[in-house]
């Protein structure tokens, strides 16, 4: 037994002297699979959708974001951020240049890279990012995932949303069918190993519902189901609220609840499951649907049981953390997003002083905005009467599609029917 372990000993010294084959010398070292994919590069796309100071949580969601890839280790080349970057330095920032994404949080706007922003936020720059076609952008800093076969690649969007659509501070946005081809020609190009999506926005399941193929090799999870909105959440007059300065909500629901979990756990001993399981729980506002959400989960599954690392990094000061644990079942207060732009306006008014023209314009756009919408919802019952009666009617405009069946079976007539009304409808 001694001599053989000697013999052994002497064949890997003699292998380790050996000349190089091609530029690479043989290693020496048995690397368990873990090591082996810990080489290869991960690439992130963060993408706020939205402009204008009342959407100030998406921006602070991904540049939150950003700030965990970048303690993980991810490279800022192989971090791509869209955003419209009009609300750190805004005149209603009450901190100028700086964006916070919790009451009691530290800035997460310094250092983001400014990839693709104002009129750069566009669906087709998005698409070309993520397909590696420089050729194809407009304008912005030209960086792209640019991946190989082995990389990984994860996916944040956080933005207003609607049946099959993601907004985009330019036109057009996002629709789910040509999301889904683009995924889908990525795939074919062997450009990557694994990729995982984390959408938030209202209706963010609608975009997979019934589309998403099991076998990219994509699992994607979204923070409401085809037919319910999302929560926005640390906003004013809820618990925890912000700073009594702010006027806006700080965050989303669903996004604060990933990426808090990320902050306090070891993300190489935590899996995707894991935080799956977590962010469901929060977002469902621990099973109060009717200030949470569903979030659903899609494509392929078997990705649940990969860590976290490998698409978020790994922060080495969580080391000592808990793969997984729920400290607080506490419910969080939450304002619909479609609300949200109201508690804006609303909280903006209330702080102006008495009888000034301002306010007076600022209660106008509330009162106004507040009609606008019952007359839509007029409108639309009105238009039902019309084409199904006043029996059917009531029924069938509140109506959905079954469960794993998509929202459209003809994408380019819900395109033109959304396209039509955009300068008269309201999008959230």
């Amino acid at each position: 037994m001694a001599f053989s372990r000697v013999l052994l000993l002497l064949l890997v010294v003699l292998a380790a002297a050996l000349p190089s084959h091609q530029g690479r010398r043989w290693d020496p070292i048995i690397r368990w699979p873990t090591d082996r994919r810990h080489t290869a590069t991960t690439w992130a796309v963060l993408v706020a959708g939205s402009n204008g100071f009342g959407n100030y949580r998406h921006q602070a969601d991904v540049c939150h974001a950003y700030q965990i890839l970048k303690r993980g280790g991810i490279k800022e080349e192989n971090i791509v951020v869209f955003m419209y970057d009009d609300i750190a330095n805004s005149s209603l920032n009450p901190r100028k240049g700086v964006l916070i994404n919790h009451p009691s949080g530290v800035d997460v706007y310094a250092g983001v890279p400014k990839d693709y922003t104002g009129e750069q936020v566009t669906a087709s720059n998005f698409y070309a990012v993520i397909l590696g076609d420089k050729n194809s952008l407009k304008g912005g800093s030209g960086k792209v995932v640019d991946s190989k076969p082995g990389d990984r690649i994860f996916i944040f969007y956080s933005d207003h949303g609607g049946p099959g659509v993601l907004g985009m501070p330019n036109r057009p946005y996002v629709y789910a069918k040509d999301f889904i081809n683009v995924l889908k020609k990525k795939h074919a190009s062997g450009t990557y190993k694994e990729m995982v999506i984390y959408i938030e926005s209202c209706e963010s399941g609608s975009m997979f519902e019934g589309l998403m193929p099991e076998n990219l090799d994509i699992y994607v999870t979204t923070a409401s189901n085809a037919d319910e909105s999302s929560w926005g959440t640390y906003c004013p007059g809820s618990n925890p609220p912000p700073p009594p300065e702010y006027m806006t909500c700080l965050g989303d629901l669903y996004s604060v609840s990933w990426m808090e979990d990320s902050e306090s756990h070891n993300l190489k001993r935590e899996t995707v499951e894991q935080q799956y399981q977590q962010v469901k729980e929060r977002t469902s506002n621990y099973n109060s649907y009717n200030s949470g959400s569903h979030v659903m989960e899609y494509g392929n599954k078997s990705i649940k049981s990969d860590k976290l690392y490998m698409y978020l990094g790994f922060d080495p000061a969580t080391v000592n953390l808990p793969p997984n644990r729920i400290d607080s079942k506490d419910n969080m207060g939450v304002v619909n997003q479609r609300d949200a732009d109201l508690l804006f306006l609303w909280e903006r008014y209330k702080k102006l002083k008495e009888d000034t023209k301002k306010k007076a314009e600022l209660l106008k756009l509330i009162t106004d905005t507040m009609l606008h919408r019952k007359h839509m919802d007029g409108s639309i019952d009105i238009i039902g009467l019309f084409l199904f009666g006043p029996e059917k009617a009531p029924s069938l405009l509140k109506s959905v599609r079954d469960r794993g069946l998509p929202l459209a079976d003809d994408w380019d007539c819900l395109k033109s029917m959304v396209r039509l009304p955009l300068d008269h409808f309201l999008f959230y």
